[in-house]
């Protein structure tokens, strides 16, 4: 009966199967106890599926006959608690038997020496569970030269065999799981994560050898690595999550942590608002478990999770599910997961009953009157047992051949020669996979890849979508993240620049930069550096390269060209009107009164002044610019010379008059024409020594038209004139223009009916303010984008104001007269030198009389009839 049953003593702590060899088993039957209390709640499936696992693999090999025939194998099995230090206490029971004790002062009431049990001797341990507990077993066992083979500790620290020798697993380290974690977050194209491990064996060394595995491999950056305290205190995973969140783009989190930390990390995330943020991926203790992410499926959803690839042994379901309290006395602890199991209550001695709670029937049954599913490590504890007895199988053949049971050289069975047998095993597992060692006891990697799918699936829950040995197969397609969305979400420090766009590194963190745009006339050099084009180039739009700078020049139909075309068009058939009406009528009164060769010269230094104005808009050659130098200057030059000439000669006549009646020199028209050529040579020999020095030449001025946006950039084809030098070409002519002024100035007292002077004079004035305007507005706009054009707009439109006031000032009246008012072209009475004096100085007196009187008064005028 059940009551009968519970009765087995009380609080029992091992199990114990006869055999000829004796096996040792360590297994988490239950929980870590709360403060003072080794143990706690019974682990149905961690703890009891296990330990059923390695009883029902001993099962199966006792009644193989191929396998250690006439040799049977017990155990003792011990529970660990999930705790190192008492698993450590329970484990001294296996070494007992090697332990040498003196009782040679211990002696029976009759004086006989004590009969003492020899306890049974271990030849071998399965386990432990938990890396943290391997290690401090494996510690004592390698003392006593016992070989362990544990089922799943996975730490990378056990794979040192010169500190764990004895130590073997058919599990693979963490190394590999890292290596695997590393590949899945490659695949996914992240390349900026954190890691989050429980502290503990288990999760620090599984983080430290990601990020070992991460570094060697290079392009995967660590944005948080944080650690779980073993008790966290209140608030704990909140921080955690504000930690993460300091490196939001990270949002991939590799975590290597014990179920109740994953749940709470989870739990933390959905409080703090970031459920989808985050993307997750789990170690082998998420595995495909359901309790971590109970309640918190949705920020769980898309997890990307690992665990060693397994299979579910049907004949252990068959085993488990037909498990009785009455079929399974050998089990000790199987009553309290009979009571969890199906939530009832058994009566037990020092139990106190709960009224609440029903009565257990003992006619329960697994899996029908209770919810059951294999534990995923049970094909691992079988494993296991099937290595240790292969070995022994192995062993006893070589020491032991043909002997029915276990010979002298097995009895005792030691221990380093054991270790070598089971590193030598190879055979198929329980779920058809192969079982081997390396060198250092490690079982070869072999995982399953799943994903935690809940959005768009008929099934809510982990699917497999991929798997590893030694290398990567994973299947995008199958793959589906928060809210059902097929891309792969992205966890990059730093998104790629754009084009033309540098990357400035962050320093110590080769994942992350900052882009920085080539700017100006810059462009991409390579990844990390811009540098400047050429200095006749400009950058594409996408800044990958350089192109040439387009060529421009001042074209024909240009606004800034029509205008002076237009100007000098008019002013060229002026002055060509001008001097086909002088020379029609050469001999007329007024043609000669007014000079004739000077005129004739004056007007074909105007003429030249208008058709300079073709030579600046033509486009630039070498003669282009061999006839800009010769002719800028000379055309102002011959009509100031000309000029110059006429008031210098009329200046000198009227103050020679005031002295005596004898002419001055140098006033005949042959005199005259001499002086302004003189003066013209000037300028010509000016411009051939130029000649001679630098020749003359094109240049592309790229400089000129460069704003700071390169696509607006410019080269200008032009001659090789700079401004100073096209100042110095026309100073020669300026200095001409200024004495000319002087001398209008001085004579401009001389009657307008005697000469020319006034006009002249007031043409003279005319020019100085037209170039006065001109040098703001040409020198204004030297840093203009429009330099050229308005530069040379504003040079032909001055050099043709000024051509035009000198040509409506002295001929245009003249050519009115002579062609519209013919009766006044006549010879005037004809008069001595002698009387032109006397009449211009009496004008000039009486002139300055008139000045002197109030206005309103009569003024005297001259009497012109002289």
């Amino acid at each position: 009966s059940p009551g009968s049953w519970a009765q087995q003593g009380t609080q029992p702590q091992s199990i114990k199967i006869e055999g000829d060899i004796t096996l040792g088993g360590l297994f988490p039957v239950h929980s870590r106890g709360p403060a003072g209390v080794p143990c706690g709640e019974v682990k149905k499936e961690k703890g009891i599926h296990r330990l059923e696992a390695m009883m029902y693999a001993l099962d199966q090999i006792n009644s193989d006959p191929d396998l250690l025939p006439n040799i049977t194998l017990g155990a003792r099995i011990l529970d660990t608690c999930s705790r190192d230090t008492y698993a450590l206490e329970q484990s001294l029971t296996f070494v007992q038997a090697l332990i040498q004790k003196d009782n040679s002062d211990v002696r029976c009431s009759n004086g006989e020496p004590p009969i003492i049990p020899k306890p049974e001797r271990v030849v071998g341990v399965i386990g432990a569970s938990g890396s943290s507990v391997s290690i401090m077993v494996a510690n004592v066992l390698r003392l006593f030269a016992i070989p362990q083979i544990s089922y799943a500790s996975t730490a990378p620290e056990l794979s040192d065999n010169s500190r764990y020798e004895f130590f073997s697993r058919v599990v693979p380290p963490d190394s590999y799981q890292a290596q695997a974690m590393v590949d899945i977050v490659k695949a996914m194209g992240w390349n900026y994560v954190s890691t989050i491990a429980s502290e503990g064996n288990y999760g620090e060394s599984g983080v430290d050898a990601f990020l070992q595995i991460s570094r060697e491999a290079g392009g995967l950056c660590i944005g948080q690595s944080i650690k779980i305290p073993r008790e966290p205190r209140p608030g704990e995973f909140e921080k955690i999550i504000k930690r993460l969140m300091e490196t939001s783009n990270a949002r991939g989190v590799i975590i290597f942590a014990n179920e109740d930390d994953i749940k709470r990390v989870l739990q933390a995330a959905k409080s703090a608002n970031l459920t989808g943020h985050f993307l997750f991926v789990g170690s082998d203790s998420w595995g495909a478990k359901s309790s971590p992410i109970q309640d918190q499926e949705d920020v769980a959803e898309g997890a990307v999770t690992i665990l060693p690839k397994r299979a579910s042994i049907d004949g252990f379901d068959q085993y488990f599910s037909s498990r009785s309290l009455e079929n399974n006395r050998r089990n000790i602890w199987f009553a309290e997961f009979w009571e969890d199991d199906f939530k009832c209550k058994l009566t037990r001695p020092g139990i106190k009953y709960e009224p609440g709670r029903r009565k257990c029937t003992g006619e329960e049954r697994i899996s029908q009157d209770s919810q059951y599913e294999q534990e995923g490590k049970v094909q691992f504890v079988i494993d296991a047992v099937y290595a240790m007895a292969h070995a022994l199988h192995s062993m006893h053949l070589d020491l032991c051949p043909g002997y029915m049971g276990v010979c002298e050289k097995m009895d005792p069975v030691e221990g380093r020669m054991l270790l070598q047998y089971i590193r030598s095993v190879n055979f198929n597992g329980s779920a058809g996979t192969g079982v081997m060692f390396n060198e250092n006891g490690d079982a070869p990697g072999r995982y399953d890849i799943f994903q935690y799918q809940l959005s768009n699936v008929s099934n809510p829950g982990y699917k497999h979508i991929g798997q590893w040995t030694n290398h990567l197969r994973i299947n995008p397609e199958e793959m589906q993240w928060s809210g059902g969305d097929h891309k792969v979400p992205e966890s990059v420090c730093s998104f790629p620049c754009e084009s033309g766009e540098r990357k400035k590194m962050v320093k110590g963190v080769p994942c992350c930069w900052h882009c920085e745009l080539c700017d100006g006339y810059q462009y991409l050099l390579d990844e990390f550096s811009c540098d400047m084009c050429p200095f006749d180039m400009r950058p594409l739009k996408n800044r990958t390269g350089c192109r040439p700078t387009p060529i421009i020049k001042l074209e024909w139909s240009s606004p800034w060209a029509i205008i002076p075309v237009f100007l000098a068009i008019l002013g060229i058939l002026a002055t060509t009107g001008c001097i086909v009406t002088f020379i029609r009528f050469n001999d007329t009164p007024i043609v000669r009164a007014s000079g004739r060769e000077l005129s004739y010269v004056l007007l074909t230094g105007i003429f030249l002044i208008y058709l300079i104005t073709f030579l600046m808009i033509a486009e630039p050659s070498i003669a282009v610019c061999a006839f800009r130098r010769l002719l800028l200057g000379l055309g102002m030059c011959i009509s100031y010379s000309a000029m110059l000439t006429k008031t210098n000669r009329i200046y000198r006549i009227f103050e020679q008059g005031k002295k005596s009646v004898t002419p001055p020199k140098f006033i005949s028209p042959t005199s005259q024409l001499i002086i302004t050529f003189i003066l013209i040579s000037v300028q010509v020999l000016g411009v051939f020594i130029w000649f001679g020095v630098m020749p003359p030449h094109t240049i592309i001025d790229y400089e000129e038209q460069k704003p700071p946006n390169p696509e607006f950039a410019r080269g200008v084809l032009k001659c090789d004139m700079s401004d100073l030098s096209l100042i110095l070409c026309l100073s020669y002519s300026i200095v001409l223009m200024i004495t000319c002024t002087v001398y209008a100035i001085k004579s401009r007292g001389v009657p307008e009916t005697f000469n020319e002077a006034k006009p002249i004079g007031f043409t003279m004035y005319t020019t100085c303010i037209v170039w006065l305007a001109f040098v703001p507005i040409f020198f204004g706009t030297a840093q203009s984008t429009e330099k050229m054009f308005i530069q040379t707009t504003t040079l032909t439109v001055s050099m043709s104001l000024s051509a035009t006031v000198s040509l409506g000032m002295l001929y245009i009246p003249k050519v009115y007269v002579i062609i519209f008012h013919p009766e006044q072209n006549v010879q005037k009475r004809k008069r001595s030198f002698k009387a032109v004096v006397q009449a211009a100085t009496v004008s000039t007196h009486l002139s300055q009389k008139s000045n002197d009187k109030q206005n309103g008064e009569s003024k005297i005028e001259p009497d012109r009839s002289q």
